[in-house]
């Protein structure tokens, strides 16, 4: 994808993944019966996985913040808790301040250099904050692009969560149109974190392996709500799984060439890509 050493993107190298590591049992989610966003089952059949074989084991790839440690509730965006020497102690306003412009600075760097290129000693200097400081609150680099990375899952697992049931009628096409909007806002603000994302190679497997649980989650919340109507009403889709994929995988690429400026009309675009999810899965309006 150009010379930015991002190579073949987010969706496909995730998939590319998803074939090179047979996952472990999950629970399964979805929107149309209640989900928990950070499930992945489904979807990952669509890549020869049965039922009891999906893409959970990228979950458990991302799972080394020791588990021993109690969880800690950050307040405001989950980043604002820190990194890993931030993790067992609540953050004064200070404190929150502090770990706020270290992420503003690390995301320019991360913008501008990419994840290789960036060292402590960039974002400390942009921050305007001391070596020693930043150490109170990240490990190093990964630590901080984590933290990054999971005010980007937040979102986007609240995305995932609020997939409607698409009817396939006028209602129905103007609930996936308001959907797909909302994928554009939540993509466009964490733009930088998925681009870097997308080239496995740069980011360590645990942090790579929470965005490739994040991509089954939506594929099944997306599998989820575009069939569950036709399915109530005794109309069974084959494939549809593949179908989700397939989706997705065009809506993250329409996406990925926005964020990096190539000019698309974000809204007609917007509404092109639900219209065609909408036929996609056999639904009609009249």
């Amino acid at each position: 994808m150009g010379g930015n050493g991002r190579g073949c993107g987010y969706s496909l190298t995730m998939t590319q993944e998803a074939d090179r590591n047979p996952a472990k049992p999950g629970a399964a989610a979805g929107r149309a019966p209640a989900r928990q966003p950070a499930a992945a089952t489904g979807a990952g059949q669509a890549h020869g996985a049965g039922p009891a074989n999906t893409a959970a084991q990228a979950h458990g790839a991302g799972q080394k913040r020791g588990a021993s440690r109690p969880a800690r509730r950050p307040q405001g965006r989950p980043s604002l808790g820190g990194g890993e020497p931030a993790r067992d102690r609540e953050l004064r306003a200070q404190g929150r301040e502090t770990v706020r412009k270290l992420l503003e600075a690390g995301m320019i760097e991360f913008e501008e250099r990419g994840f290789n290129g960036v060292r402590v000693d960039d974002v400390v200097h942009r921050a305007g904050i001391s070596h020693g400081t930043f150490y109170l609150y990240f490990s190093n680099k990964e630590d901080l692009f984590k933290a990054l990375l999971r005010d980007a899952l937040h979102d986007m697992e609240i995305v995932a969560g609020d997939f409607p049931v698409v009817t396939s009628d006028e209602t129905g096409l103007k609930v996936l149109r308001q959907w797909v909007r909302k994928f554009f806002a939540a993509y466009g603000t964490h733009a930088t974190v998925i681009r870097i994302l997308s080239s496995a190679d740069l980011v360590p497997d645990a942090v790579y392996g929470d965005g490739l649980r994040l991509f089954f989650s939506i594929a099944e919340a997306m599998t989820t709500g575009m069939t569950a109507a036709a399915e109530a009403a005794g109309r069974h889709q084959e494939h549809a799984e593949l179908t989700a994929v397939a989706c997705l995988m065009m809506l993250e690429r329409v996406n990925y060439l926005i964020s990096t400026e190539v000019q698309l009309p974000v809204e007609e675009m917007a509404d092109r890509i639900a219209d065609i999810m909408f036929a996609a899965f056999g639904l009609t309006v009249g």
